[in-house]
């Protein structure tokens, strides 16, 4: 190698590699983290699936009193036949 190419190599080395690193590192944490945005449109998802899931009771009781057979399918997290390995997660979006 000659002395050309070092006085080019060196600095890519030792400045230019781990400034790249850090550049992606940084932007990574900051993706990473929520907007406000964000958090207010998971508190109003909540209150909605809140919201949903005491229709979706209030739903069940009127049609348990109207057919005494009848059984809801929804299975509560303290049941026996509760298994979270079958619980459908949402892929992240990347």
């Amino acid at each position: 190698m000659n002395f050309g190419s070092e006085i080019i190599v060196i600095p890519a080395i030792f400045i230019g590699l781990p400034w790249l690193i850090l550049h992606y590192v940084t932007r990574w944490k900051t993706a990473a983290t929520l907007t406000n945005d964000d958090e207010r449109m998971l508190g109003d998802m909540h209150e909605l699936a809140r919201r949903l899931e005491g229709r979706l009771d209030t739903v069940e009781r009127l049609v348990a009193q109207e057919n005494p057979n009848w059984q809801p399918r929804r299975i509560e997290l303290d049941s026996p036949d509760f298994n979270p390995e079958n619980v459908r997660r949402p892929e992240r979006n990347r």
